[in-house]
């Protein structure tokens, strides 16, 4: 069995103890928040880390899928089918903001997908049928699995569920960049002109990427919206979410597997432990433990938390046979 299969088995059975190991409800909300973002920041990172089309609109990906799900829930729709329309819906969104956008490159396309964040925002804002600015409430209904809402008293469910979406958006992820498309991006990524140089369809593969990588946000979304049950312009299609999602890949690790999930549950503990330390001004401190974060780990290793962790595995594996050298080297010189 491959070290990639071993630790991905690894990291699964942890995720699906963290529960049961700690079984407070403030702990299963954190893990609730984190692999709900994680699965957003892994969107991010397809898009953003593997085929290097770094986004700050995300947000309107994740709000597709809060809003989608939102407004068919209200209409008597399954949740599940509602999260599932949703996805198509923000795929073609991201295709068809990432058509134009493509054209150009580094930070002029960055600024471009603020504006169209933006004026989505704005729209949304100020349209009647979409809840305005004072947002939209979603009705409690029986708890089932069925309806996508359960008991507050026990937030394991909400955590399983959120567990199973993030799986299916890594074997998404995973799926992708085994292939053709995956390859490609990622030429797409280290020099665009090579890549088209020899033959690649440039555009149509940061196009696909897109799409998987909009998707993947909005599933986040909608699962996000059955939790709260609550939807409004700054908790659906903020800008700070689109920051926060990039943040969270970075401190991971930007173009690694695992690492937007690390830097979501990292990123969303220390939000947690802030607020209930600082109460009022936690908000500021905890975007102030964030760029202390950022500045860190890019200072000593741009490759996110994860390369900090292989580096320091190696240096304690080059100590450890160091310090076995000697030892060997007493016992072959005695008589």
């Amino acid at each position: 069995m491959s070290p990639r299969v071993i630790r991905a088995a690894l990291i699964v059975a942890a995720l699906a103890a963290y529960p049961m190991v700690f079984t407070g409800s403030a702990a299963h909300n954190i893990g609730i928040l984190a692999l709900t973002f994680g699965i957003a920041a892994t969107g991010w990172n397809l898009l953003g880390g593997y085929a290097g089309q770094v986004s700050f609109g995300h947000a309107l990906y994740f709000g597709t899928g809060a809003y989608t799900t939102a407004l068919l829930v209200r209409d008597g729709w399954s949740p599940w089918l509602s999260i599932a329309v949703s996805l198509p819906l923000a795929a073609l969104i991201a295709a068809v903001v990432g058509y134009p956008c493509f054209r150009l490159r580094h930070h002029y396309y960055s600024i471009a997908t603020i504006a169209v964040a933006e004026i989505v925002f704005i729209l949304v804002t100020n349209l009647p049928g979409l809840g305005q600015a004072s947002g939209w409430e979603l009705p409690v209904v029986e708890p089932s699995l069925a309806n996508l809402q359960f008991s507050l008293l026990d937030k394991r469910p909400y955590y399983y569920v959120a567990l199973g979406f993030f799986g299916l958006a890594a074997v998404a992820v995973w799926l992708f960049l085994g292939g053709r498309a995956g390859s490609y991006v990622r030429a797409i990524r280290d020099d665009q002109a090579a890549a088209a140089a020899v033959g690649i369809n440039v555009r149509r593969y940061k196009l696909a990427a897109a799409a998987l990588s909009g998707a993947i946000t909005a599933l986040a979304g909608g699962f996000y919206v059955m939790y709260v049950l609550f939807v409004d312009p700054p908790s659906g299609l903020g800008l700070d979410l689109s920051v926060s999602f990039t943040l969270m890949a970075v401190l991971g690790g930007v173009g690694r597997f695992w690492g937007p999930l690390l830097g979501a549950w990292v990123l969303v503990f220390v939000q947690d432990a802030t607020r209930q330390e600082f109460s009022g001004s936690g908000r500021s401190v905890d975007l102030l433990l964030y760029g202390a974060l950022i500045v860190l780990v890019s200072v000593t290793e741009p490759g996110g938390l994860l390369a900090i962790g292989r580096r320091a595995r190696a240096a304690v594996a080059r100590w450890l046979t160091r310090a076995r050298r000697p030892a060997r080297d007493k016992t072959g010189a005695m008589p």
